[in-house]
C-alpha cells in the first residue's frame, strides 16, 4: 500500500512517540492523510508519562491521540509466556513479539468504532514487527488494510534513515528526543526491554554496552544472597514472599527484585528472524526470568516423562508462533489448550536464592500434584520400590536390545 492510495483518507497509526512515529505522522499529514495516533500503556519502564506521548504526537500533526491502558492485558499474556515457557530459540522471552499482538488487539476495536479500515505502523521492511502487525490485524479483521511507510517508495525516497528523519523533524520544530549519537534502539514494556541495531549489530560489541534500565548487570548485584518465595496456584503467581499479588504486581515486583540482583539483565541472543536473516538482540527481562525459573522448578515436580516431552514440543511451537505473528491462529490456540490443562497441576510454593544473576533452588513445599516421593526415590531400603522388581523389567527390555544386535542394527 502506498501514500498515493491513502491521500484524503484516514489511517490509524500505532505509535510510540519516538523518532519514527513523529516523522511518519507529520509526513503523512503533509501528504494529505489524516492520522489518528494510537499508543498503548504497557507499563513501559522508559516512559515516565504516557501523556508526554500524547503531547508529542498531537504536536506532530495527529488529528486524535488514543492512549489505551493495556497494562493488565500485557501482564496477563506475560503470565501465559511463563506458563508455556515460550522463549524463542531458548533465549528470548518474546517480550516485544507478544506486545505487538496485545497492541493490535487493542487497536482493532478502536478502528471499528471510528470506521477506520487502514492500520499503519512504523516497522521496517527487514524486521519481524511488520509481520506481526499485519498478520495479527488481518486475523482479527480480514477487511483491514495495512500501511507500512518503510515499504513505501515515496517515504523511502524522502528518508534514507535516522539521519534524514532527525533533520526533517528539526527543520519542522517537531518535539523529538532522538539524537544522531544514539548507539542503539530500544523497545520496552513491563515484560522487558529489547535493545538492537546501531552498535549492537557488531558482534564485537559486548552486551554490557547497553545501559541496563530494569536493574544492574550481574557483577554489580548485591554481595549478599536473597531468598525469594513464590506461590503458584494453577499456574498463576498469587503470592510473593507471602504478599498477595495480581499478575501485573507479580511481574512488576519480580522485575524490581530480579533486576536488583542482575537476573535476566543483558541477555544476548542471535536469532533467526521470520524474514530469513539473523539479528542480534540484547534483552532485559528480570521478572519473566525469575518467575519462569521458579515455574520451571515447579513443573519438574508435576510433569511425568511423556507429558514433559509433549510440553517441551508445545513450548517450542508457541514461542515460534508468537515470534512470527501467529498468536491468534488455530495452531497456537490448540497448543495453548494443552498448556491450560497442565496449569491445573501447577500449584505449589517455590523458594530460590538470588545472587549476581543466578537463581538457585532452595525448597519446594505444598505441591499437591507432585510426582516426587522422597521414599520412592531413596537409595535406602524404604518406600514402595522393590529393587528386585527391576530384574523383570530389564529382562523385558533386554529382548529388544539383543534383537537389534542380531539384526545388525547396532554400532559404536
Amino acid at each position: 500500500m502506498t501514500v498515493d492510495e491513502l491521500r484524503g483518507t484516514v489511517v490509524m497509526m500505532a505509535v510510540s512517540g519516538g523518532l519514527d512515529s513523529c516523522t511518519i505522522t507529520h509526513w503523512l499529514g503533509q501528504q494529505g492523510v489524516q492520522v489518528l495516533a494510537y499508543t498503548a500503556d504497557l507499563g513501559q519502564p522508559d516512559e515516565e508519562r504516557m501523556e508526554d506521548v500524547r503531547e508529542r504526537m498531537l504536536a506532530c500533526g495527529a488529528q486524535e491521540m488514543i492512549v489505551a491502558d493495556l497494562k493488565e492485558d500485557i501482564a496477563r499474556v506475560g503470565i501465559q509466556l511463563i506458563q508455556a515457557m515460550a522463549r524463542y530459540e531458548g533465549g528470548y522471552w518474546n517480550t516485544t513479539g507478544i506486545a505487538r499482538h496485545v497492541v493490535v488487539a487493542g487497536m482493532v476495536p478502536e478502528m471499528r468504532h471510528r470506521g477506520v479500515t487502514v492500520l499503519g505502523h512504523g516497522a521496517t521492511g527487514r524486521g519481524n514487527d511488520q509481520v506481526r502487525f499485519q498478520l495479527a490485524a488481518q486475523m482479527l479483521d480480514p477487511d483491514i488494510r495495512v500501511y507500512a511507510p518503510w515499504r513505501d517508495a515515496a517515504f523511502l525516497a524522502a528518508f534514507g534513515g535516522r539521519k534524514e528523519m532527525i533533520e526533517y523533524c528539526n527543520s519542522h520544530d517537531l518535539p523529538i528526543r532522538a539524537t544522531h549519537e544514539a548507539p542503539y534502539s530500544t523497545d520496552s514494556n513491563i515484560l522487558g526491554l529489547t535493545h538492537e541495531a546501531g552498535e549492537l549489530e557488531s558482534l564485537a560489541t559486548p552486551a554490557s554496552r547497553v545501559t541496563a534500565e530494569m536493574g544492574v548487570f550481574p557483577d554489580r548485584g548485591p554481595d549478599q544472597t536473597q531468598a525469594f518465595e513464590i506461590r503458584f496456584e494453577q499456574g498463576i503467581p498469587v503470592r510473593l514472599d507471602a504478599r498477595p499479588v495480581d499478575p501485573f504486581e507479580a511481574i512488576s515486583l519480580c522485575n524490581e527484585t530480579g533486576g536488583r540482583h542482575g537476573i535476566g539483565i543483558g541477555l544476548h541472543a542471535v536469532e533467526n528472524r521470520f524474514v530469513g536473516i539473523k539479528s542480534r538482540g540484547v534483552y532485559e527481562a528480570p521478572g519473566l526470568e525469575l518467575l519462569g525459573s521458579c515455574y520451571a522448578y515447579l513443573l519438574q515436580l508435576v510433569l511425568d516423562r511423556r507429558t514433559r516431552r509433549i510440553y517441551d514440543q508445545m513450548s517450542t511451537i508457541i514461542a515460534e508462533q508468537i515470534y512470527q505473528g501467529y498468536w491468534f491462529d488455530t495452531a497456537t490456540q490448540a497448543c495453548w489448550r494443552f498448556v491450560e490443562h497442565l496449569n491445573q497441576l501447577a500449584t505449589g510454593t517455590i523458594t530460590v536464592d538470588l545472587y549476581k544473576g543466578n537463581i538457585a533452588f532452595r525448597s519446594a513445599k505444598d505441591v499437591p500434584h507432585t510426582l516426587y516421593s522422597e521414599s520412592t526415590s531413596s537409595m535406602e531400603d524404604v518406600g514402595e520400590f522393590d529393587h528386585r522388581d527391576s530384574e523383570g523389567l530389564l529382562g523385558v527390555l533386554g529382548v529388544g536390545a539383543r534383537a537389534l544386535n542380531r539384526a545388525g542394527q547396532t554400532g559404536l
